[in-house]
């Protein structure tokens, strides 16, 4: 799980125009898609665990601590 942590990014979303499934100031977790990157978008994974394309500029990257990144990831 160490590796996996380091490697994890979240965002935060700050406009959701269009997108009803996005909520603003909430964290999303994203997948690394370079294509997608390319085109200006990210992969997000919403609260029913599918990833989705969504417009970069809808986001902030953040960087959180390791227990903030345990907590977010952690499955109950």
């Amino acid at each position: 799980m160490e590796k996996k942590l380091s490697e994890m990014q979240f965002v935060l979303c700050i406009e959701n125009s269009g997108c009803e499934d996005l909520e603003k100031r909430k964290l999303y977790q994203i997948l690394p898609d370079e294509k997608a990157a390319q085109e200006g978008y990210l992969r997000i994974v919403d609260e029913s665990q599918e990833d989705y394309l969504y417009p970069e500029s809808y986001f902030i990257f953040l960087k959180l601590p390791r227990k903030a990144q345990e907590a977010l990831v952690a499955t109950d």
